[in-house]
């Protein structure tokens, strides 16, 4: 049986979504293995961390380049396209009921992931101002003690992790709330 153009155009364009979901949620986790085995062995001997500093001293693969932080954020927005290109048609299945449910949980997660993304980089902002102020600037050193002065967070990377939530989370509730296309029989 011969397969169309079009058959075989669709499933290429699948194979490159899954391709690249796979190379993303690798990605993924090795950043994430890698954050997780530096930041215990740097706790082990200080007896203190700082959330994402690690993903924003490495840069990666070599030094003046992208730091790791920045590739999880790509790969974590590039992934969720993907995995809403691959299976985005199965929400048109889910009732209505659970369809609305599940849009009032994203849109929330965006409102906190925007008002999270904004309220990092005011801060940010701010000290990288009193930063220039003093005489010295260094906008990639700037950790917040928030929530916990115990753990400190790198504003680097609760800055872009928060953007790549919003992202994430806009365009899920864009895919979810997409007026279904209607076919006109003539």
């Amino acid at each position: 049986m011969r397969h169309s153009s079009l058959e075989r155009d669709e499933v290429r364009t699948r194979k490159i979504f899954l391709g690249v979901f796979y190379f993303c949620a690798a990605t993924m986790a090795a950043i994430t293995f890698y954050a997780l085995y530096v930041s215990i062995a740097d706790y082990s001997k200080t007896g203190t961390i700082a959330i994402g500093k690690v993903l924003e001293e490495t840069e990666f693969p070599v030094h003046g380049l992208a730091k790791l932080v920045t590739y999880l954020m790509i790969v974590s927005v590039v992934g969720w396209y993907c995995v809403v290109r691959l299976g985005g048609e199965k929400v048109k299945s889910i009732p209505k009921w659970l369809k609305s449910i599940l849009q009032l949980i994203v849109l929330a997660i965006a409102v906190v992931a925007l008002y999270e993304f904004v309220y990092n980089f005011t801060i940010w902002e701010a000290l990288i101002t009193a930063q220039a102020i003093k005489g010295t600037i260094n906008p990639d050193n700037v950790v917040v003690p928030y929530p916990n002065p115990n753990t400190p967070w790198s504003l680097v990377f609760a800055t872009k992790m928060s953007l790549a939530a919003f992202l994430i989370a806009a365009h899920g509730f864009y895919t979810m709330s997409k007026p279904e296309k209607k076919f006109r029989e003539e």
